[in-house]
């Protein structure tokens, strides 16, 4: 009877180990397959990111695509191995070495041909800026000049009259007025000029009135035209368009009540 009893409980002892050590296999299992790889696409020749690339794990044959910032995050484990493949690309191979970001450079298949910029206009904003300033010469001229110390050919240092005028005189106000406006104008035309139509329907294949009415909501600012790469550009244009497309009413004004 003894013997039975210590039978049943060695059996017992033995099941619950047995299922102690399943439960930790899976628990590790699932843990490992929680863990991802992040990194970057770039073009070997230009360091540009490349966006819409597809990332195959081998090992799983799990496959995402990276973002238009270039970015990917895919489940993987060490030693597992990734193909990048992308039109145009060769494809390339990484295995998995570890869990730090991946910076993976990607050979063009194909010779890539200069970039084209469209733009509506033949003049630029720089030469139209100048042409204005030609056309004020007053307020681009000596009296324009800000600069309160002046110097003379024998070196001597004193008060410019013209920047005294400028400042105090109501003409002088006059032109700085003039002039902020005229800046202002540069800005706009630095916009229109990266922002054209001909460039925004090409990538939207928008036609009037909806072209106009999503180049004016979706407008960029200054500050991101002049330094924003084209690649981000592009970006941000089609992005927009997405938007625009979920929610064309979007940024609507308001219809105008008239007065009782």
């Amino acid at each position: 009877m003894t013997k039975l009893r210590r039978t049943c409980s060695f059996s017992v002892a033995m099941k619950f180990w047995l299922l102690m050590f399943f439960c930790i296999i899976t628990t590790v299992r699932a843990f490992s397959q929680e863990k991802t790889v992040d990194g970057i696409v770039f073009d070997k020749k230009t360091n540009e990111r490349i966006a819409e690339v597809n990332i195959l794990n081998t090992a799983t044959g799990a496959a995402v695509y990276n973002n238009l910032k270039g970015e990917f995050n895919i489940a993987a484990e060490v030693g597992d191995v990734l193909i990048f493949t992308k039109q145009n690309y060769f494809s390339d191979t990484v295995k998995v070495v570890g869990y730090t970001s991946t910076a993976v450079y990607m050979k063009r298949s194909a010779i890539q041909l200069s970039q084209v910029n469209i733009h509506d206009e033949a003049v630029t904003p720089e030469q139209q800026l100048e042409a204005t300033k030609r056309d004020y010469t007053k307020i681009y001229g000596p009296a324009g000049d800000r600069d309160y110390l002046s110097t003379s050919p024998g070196g001597g240092v004193g008060l410019s009259i013209d920047a005294l005028w400028n400042t105090f005189s109501r003409s002088g106000r006059n032109a700085e007025r003039l002039k902020g406006i005229i800046q202002r104008d540069y800005y706009q035309n630095v916009i229109d000029y990266r922002y054209s139509r001909t460039l925004v329907g090409r990538i939207t294949s928008l036609k009037d009135p909806q072209l106009t009415d999503f180049m004016q909501k979706y407008r960029p600012g200054y500050y991101f035209v002049v330094e924003a790469s084209d690649y981000d550009f592009i970006a941000s244009i089609k992005a927009n368009y997405r938007r625009y497309l979920r929610r064309p009413k979007a940024f609507s004004l308001a219809p105008l009540v008239p007065p009782k």
